[in-house]
């Protein structure tokens, strides 16, 4: 099987790719309504792929959000299933002045595919859909059972998706989620993914007179809103980045020492780093190295400010309301909705009385994930990324949230392995968001690899 394997990946390679272009040319922004026709084409585009591929049954189903993509196919009674998960939807792709080359018009430049959502999260996706097809193609049959939940809101916080899993738990039960999102460390190795980081976010907004004044006639004799969250905003701080909300670190669990050993063992330079982000030097919490910091520390981090005016030349005001977009990452054992509180209440406590603040939450939630150490896909995942790669994988931690792995192990007792080919350097979320040709061609013998392994 592996030579066939082998010889359809090569002989169907740039059709493969053709159709990963059509994929990307799909502008399916799950945070913006605008692009409601858009999330339904691609959800169209992904149900369609598997039904050529010959999967039993496979539904596009609709409820409160944007619509989820369900398959399945069980060939083999008694065999072990596997839920794979992915999310068809992307990051706006603003700011547009700094793409080198149209969001949605996919180019490829030097070995590498740029558009929006190459690498979070269609490309890896792509290759977990046409590693199913490879496998049906040359060895008859899928080696395990599947099933596949692909969603379109992962990038608005999976809002419906545990309504979503609550209420279709037997269509999804499995023995193991492999996740096609998420991300390997760097291009330089493989890794494998044993955490996640919870999530939570929060919108303040704080009002003073009741409408914007003359900052001649009255600056000096009212408070100023944009003052007034700029100091509450820089309070949650201490000088060295540890967070100044009462409680915040209750729960944490403290890295043992066989884990900050794991992580010291890393190679990690951090002068290397400081370069590739454009810092003159790192910060944060004492007492940790950057990684354990990234990896292992809670944040509290501020996305945006705004208020008063920011247009063209200057209007001398003294601004009426200023409002903040907040994010917690969180680590075991923090809650979402205590942090939250937390959080909200410390703002509240500190607003001075000439001025109103409210606090609200702002997206969805997700608690952290934590896959056990010694769980026996790890090591058939490693075996398989080290003969793909000629690389032995390192055991990595992910600063970002995933809130499907914690989902699947609540509601459907599974644990979840990050099995994507993109890597943390590709500038998701960002303008030029690219996807390595490379990591195509080893994700879908990786995948496909696996598969057949689990059997």
């Amino acid at each position: 099987m592996h030579d066939a394997l082998e010889r359809y990946l090569t002989a169907e390679r740039e059709r493969m790719l053709a159709e990963l272009m059509d994929f990307l040319r799909i502008e399916s922004v799950s945070a913006q309504a605008s692009h409601q026709q858009d999330m339904e084409r691609a959800a169209a585009f992904v149900a369609e792929d598997l039904r050529r591929t010959g999967l039993q049954r496979v539904e596009v189903m609709r409820g409160a959000g944007h619509p989820v993509v369900w398959a399945e196919h069980l060939p083999h009674p008694g065999a072990p299933t596997v839920l794979i998960y992915g999310h068809y939807d992307v990051q706006p792709p603003d700011p547009l002045e700094l793409w080198q080359s149209p969001p949605f018009q996919p180019d490829v430049r030097n070995d590498r595919i740029y558009a929006r959502g190459v690498s979070d999260d269609k490309g890896p996706l792509f290759i977990a859909l046409k590693a199913l097809e490879a496998l049906r193609a040359t060895a008859g049959e899928l080696p395990v059972n599947v099933r596949l939940l692909i969603e379109g809101e992962e990038e608005v916080g999976s809002l419906h998706l545990a309504q979503f899993v609550r209420a279709e738990r037997e269509r999804l039960r499995a023995d193991l989620v492999l996740s096609a999102d998420g991300a390997m460390w760097r291009p330089s190795e493989p890794s494998l993914t044993l955490a996640a980081k919870g999530l939570c976010g929060l919108e303040v907004h704080v009002e003073t007179a009741n409408q914007d004044l003359h900052s001649g006639r009255h600056g000096g004799g009212v408070p100023n809103a944009l003052h007034v969250l700029a100091e509450l905003i820089a309070g949650l701080h201490g000088p060295d980045g540890r967070v100044l909300v009462g409680g915040f670190y209750d729960r944490v669990q403290e890295l043992t020492a066989e884990e900050r050993a794991e992580i010291g063992a890393l190679a990690f330079d951090e002068d290397a780093y400081r370069d590739s982000v454009g810092m003159r030097q790192l910060w944060g919490e004492e007492g940790y190295s950057t990684l354990e910091r990234m990896w292992c520390r809670p944040t509290l981090e501020v996305n945006g400010m705004g208020g008063g005016y920011q247009g063209q030349g200057g209007k001398t005001v003294v601004p009426r309301e200023a409002m903040a977009k907040l994010t917690c990452r969180l680590v075991p054992d923090q809650e979402p909705e205590e942090i939250l509180a937390l959080v909200a209440a410390e703002i509240e406590r500190r607003c001075p009385p000439f001025a109103k603040v409210t606090v609200q939450r702002e997206g969805g939630i997700g608690r952290w994930y934590r896959m056990p150490a010694d769980h026996p896909v790890l090591a058939v995942a490693a075996e398989v990324l080290e003969e793909v790669t000629g690389k032995k994988p390192v055991r990595v931690r992910m600063g970002g949230t995933e809130p499907c792995a914690e989902l699947f192990q609540t509601e459907l007792g599974i644990p979840t392995l990050f099995y994507s080919f993109s890597t943390s350097d590709e500038q998701y979320h960002a303008p030029n968001e690219f996807f390595r040709l490379s990591r195509f061609d080893e994700g879908l013998r990786a995948w496909a690899l696996l598969l057949s392994r689990l059997a």
